[in-house]
């Protein structure tokens, strides 16, 4: 959400936005709306403010003139009353169309129509060279027993999956190395509800779009959600903290849960689109200065970075282009995994800076050392997500009897053990 204000004081620079961003937004409608809704409430305010002194008449008036005050004054309660149903309407609408302005983005965000136009900005690590036609990680997974698809599918639905064995330690290994790295930085841990409210998602910004992705429970009105972000964000929402609070560091731990609409047909096989998943995000909320904001974004990507390079995972990092960025974002960065069996790069990272496009939402709010109030700002990036790790991890340290091969950095979380060994390979 923007500063309204901005909004009317740049007008051609919002619109550039939205088509840049490809946001279904027509901002003269929001202006349209924005110019009745300011005459309205001045009407109203006047209304408001002849209706208080009136009253403040009716008890000095003679006795002949006192029933001709009280009809004007309930006349003037009439007219505010006829007034609010107009207001209320123009403020929902109102308040949805702001709810679809776009950040502008920063001017080193390269210009594009989607993800086809993303620029790659750096590739890091070896791609493996096997001596062997490297196997897709599903047929890893199923020789050695570490996963299984077909029977849970029956219980829980397509694009369920259920890992088994040493597969669920590895699971458990990368998430809790990812933890250890977080507290080394200074993080606080958060162990996330996975269900939100409905103002939490519009708070991050996943809703009024994206409701499609979100699976809801009626009877509870809540939503399942797809990243710790959506409630790491809302957690001091309506608060004014104090500068020497800032930055504050969250490593949010939660189960995670995604409808994919619209992917049906794509990467159904395996651990690539699948419903449930975990994930340990990376969420900072800080001063609203733009040098801080990317001091913290650069932060964010080297964490992640580092936990690639500990997994010893080829990787590449793409800067995301305006109309792939999403309408939040004021910069953005990915990293992509290198998959053997695909020979392409797949992301597992999204590293994200919003400036104050969320806290505008939330309300979240610091007050400097001036004492002046200003919002906070806020960023974001996974720093591991699994299953989908699993998939570059498998392939790219596959052995050629099916083992795979460990990390030195992740042996101390799996026993220090070099490789895995599945049942087919003992």
């Amino acid at each position: 959400m923007l500063d309204i204000k901005f909004i009317r004081e740049n007008v051609d620079l919002v619109k550039e936005v939205i088509a840049n961003k490809g946001v279904g937004l027509d901002l003269d409608e929001l202006l349209t709306i924005d110019g009745k809704l300011s005459e309205l409430k001045t009407k109203q305010q006047e209304l408001q403010e002849k209706r208080n002194a009136h009253s403040k008449l009716i008890p000095k008036a003679s006795n002949e003139d006192r029933p001709k005050l009280i009809a004007e004054g309930k006349e003037i309660a009439a007219q505010l009353k006829e007034m609010n149903p107009e207001i209320s309407e123009l403020e929902e609408k109102f308040k949805t169309l702001m709810y679809l302005t776009p950040m502008p983005p920063s001017k080193d965000a390269p210009i594009g129509k989607d993800d086809t136009e993303n620029v790659i900005s750096r590739v890091e690590g070896e791609k493996p060279n096997f001596s062997f036609t490297p196997r897709h990680h599903v047929d890893i997974l199923e020789m050695n027993e570490w996963a299984e698809f077909k029977n849970i599918a029956k219980v829980c639905g397509s694009r369920s999956y259920s890992l088994r064995n040493d597969m669920v330690l590895l699971e458990m290994a990368m998430h809790r190395m990812a933890l250890d790295m977080l507290i080394e930085k200074g993080f606080t841990l958060v162990s996330s509800p996975s269900m939100a409210r409905e103002d939490a998602l519009y708070g991050t910004g996943h809703f009024p779009t994206g409701r499609e992705d979100a699976y809801y429970i009626p009877d509870h009105d809540i939503y399942l959600s797809g990243t710790a972000e959506v409630q790491l964000n809302s957690l001091h929402g309506g608060e004014i903290l104090s500068e020497a609070d800032l930055p504050i560091l969250y490593a949010g731990f939660s189960p995670c849960f995604r409808g994919e609409a619209g992917s049906y047909g794509k990467d159904v096989k395996g651990l690539i689109r699948v419903h449930q998943f975990q994930k340990t995000e990376q969420f900072i909320i800080c001063k609203g200065e733009e040098a801080e904001s990317e001091k913290w974004h650069n932060a964010l990507l080297e964490t992640a970075e580092e936990f690639c390079k500990h997994l010893e995972l080829p990787y590449q990092i793409l800067e995301v282009c305006t109309g792939d960025m999403g309408a939040g974002k004021y910069r953005m960065f990915d990293i992509e995994c290198w998959v053997p069996s695909e020979e392409k790069y797949r992301e597992t990272h999204s590293c994200s800076a919003l400036h104050d496009w969320q806290s505008r939402r939330t309300n979240t709010r610091y007050r400097d050392a001036d004492g002046n109030v200003k919002h906070v700002y806020t960023l974001n990036n996974t720093m591991v997500a699994t299953p989908r790790i699993l998939v570059p991890f498998i392939e790219n340290h596959q052995q050629e009897d099916g083992s795979v091969y460990i990390p030195e950095k992740l042996r101390m979380y799996m026993g220090g053990k070099e490789f895995l060994k599945g049942r087919s390979n003992k």
